[in-house]
């Protein structure tokens, strides 16, 4: 399975695609940062996001996307930004029929360190052990991106299984 991790955000979205599937060995296929100018107009920036984005579905065709999930934070203004990059990306997947996917910090954090209280230098320590990589992606937004990806092959994988396992059991159901 190849999947595409975007860690949102206005300034920085990280972006980073991962091949694999559960117990086998991960390979990183791509990573990077889609980047735009903080004093940009926000329609512009976002525009420069879903083109960034696009560039990437285009060149990886991943078969799914997972996107970290927007959680509260104390600055709204920061918050807005990132959940509105967070909905660009979500977009850009949808208008292609590619399954979206969202997974918390502390869910991508548990799943690749152990702990859902790791810090970025050890997401990106174990990003960079669990991918063969010489050294951990830089910035930190594009380990963060593997790692969402590395978290949706290991959980969601299983998860989608467990869906359809149910769906097929409802179908099959008699009725009353």
């Amino acid at each position: 399975m190849r999947v595409l991790g975007v860690d949102p955000g206005l300034t920085r979205c990280g972006v980073g695609v991962v091949d694999g599937v559960p117990g086998r060995p991960l390979r990183m296929a791509g990573v990077g940062v889609v980047r735009t100018p903080a004093d940009a107009d926000i329609g512009h920036r976002l525009v420069l996001i879903e083109r960034g984005i696009e560039a990437w579905l285009d060149e990886y065709a991943p078969q799914a996307v997972a996107v970290e999930r927007v959680f509260s934070q104390h600055n709204v203004r920061t918050v807005m930004g990132t959940a509105q990059a967070s909905a660009v990306a979500m977009l850009c997947a949808a208008r292609r029929g590619l399954p979206v996917h969202l997974h918390t910090p502390s869910e991508v954090k548990a799943a690749v360190t152990g702990s859902g209280r790791a810090d970025k230098a050890q997401v990106g320590a174990m990003v960079t052990r669990l991918l063969r990589l010489d050294a951990p992606p830089k910035p930190a937004d594009a380990a963060d991106a593997l790692a969402l990806a590395i978290c949706h092959i290991w959980r969601g994988t299983a998860t989608n299984r467990l869906q359809q396992a149910v769906a097929r059991a409802r179908t099959q159901e008699p009725s009353t």
